[in-house]
């Protein structure tokens, strides 16, 4: 299926409770909805998609550190609550050099003060907020089309 790549989507603490927690920021899809819809359209595109969510820092950090060997030409993250707090998970994104587009359900900038600080939006290759589930298959077809022009 990975003619033309592999994408790695990983998703934050708290993510798996997404369709119960907070729709008014997340909406009402839920995690397991989102992540068949992203694996649907790498299939359809020739391109692998593998989905991760961890409610653990350090497992996010070894998935990261796990995409040296594994072939991942990209990385679709939504660090969730990490976004505002993980020098170490920055520190992974920075250290493997895959590029990434950062990814939030809510628009972050319309919502508490301590929400507009990302340690990850310098580093990533394009951010995505305030589009609800669509952000990641916006992200997804963004990884899809550069992947596709460097071949």
């Amino acid at each position: 299926m990975a003619d033309i790549g592999k994408i790695l989507v990983l998703h934050g603490p708290n993510l798996n409770l997404l369709g119960l927690r907070e729709p008014q920021h997340y909406g009402s899809s839920t995690l397991a909805s989102i992540n068949q819809q992203l694996i649907d359209l790498g299939a359809s595109q020739k391109v692998s998609v593998e989905t991760f969510q961890s409610n653990r820092e350090y497992e996010i950090i070894e998935r990261i550190h796990a995409t040296l060997q594994d072939g991942t030409d990209y990385i679709v993250i939504n660090p969730a609550a990490f976004t505002h707090t993980s020098v170490a998970i920055r520190d992974a994104l920075a250290g493997v050099k895959v590029p990434f587009v950062e990814v939030h359900l809510s628009n972050v900038h319309a919502r508490e003060t301590f929400r507009h600080h990302s340690y990850f939006s310098d580093l990533a290759i394009g951010v995505i907020c305030g589009l609800g589930a669509k952000g990641y298959a916006y992200a997804l077809e963004f990884v899809i089309d550069r992947l596709k022009s460097a071949k």
